[in-house]
């Protein structure tokens, strides 16, 4: 129990630091992350509300007030580091293992979440 819950908060604090980072990169370096958009091929119109959503996940995931919105979190950011990805792939810029790594630390996060669920009820 106690090897879940720290297994559980490295990979969860990882993962969030990241994505806080990166929400708060769209905010106050808009102009390079337009260009990063522009170069992986994703219109800049999504960089305010992605950052927005980010930031709700990381709220919906830490107070797991709704487990609803804390599994659509989960989700959030697993489909956003899978996006990355593929797009830093297609794109050969060499930042694919980075986001395969953020996505491994998504799907760990949730699954020591669920244990932990489980082996308190």
């Amino acid at each position: 129990m106690k090897t879940f819950k720290w297994i559980y908060w490295i990979s969860t604090g990882f993962m969030l630091l990241i994505f806080a980072f990166s929400a708060t990169m769209y905010f106050i370096n808009y102009d390079e992350v337009s260009g990063f958009f522009v170069h992986l091929g994703f219109p800049v119109w999504m960089i305010y509300p992605l950052a927005i959503l980010k930031y709700l996940g990381i709220v919906a995931i830490l107070t797991k007030k709704s487990e609803l919105l804390k599994e659509w979190a989960y989700a959030g950011f697993f489909f956003d580091a899978l996006a990355a990805t593929v797009a830093h792939g297609m794109a050969g810029d060499g930042w694919i293992q980075a986001s395969i790594v953020v996505m491994i630390a998504v799907v760990i996060s949730r699954v020591m979440d669920s244990k932990l669920a489980t082996a308190s009820s």
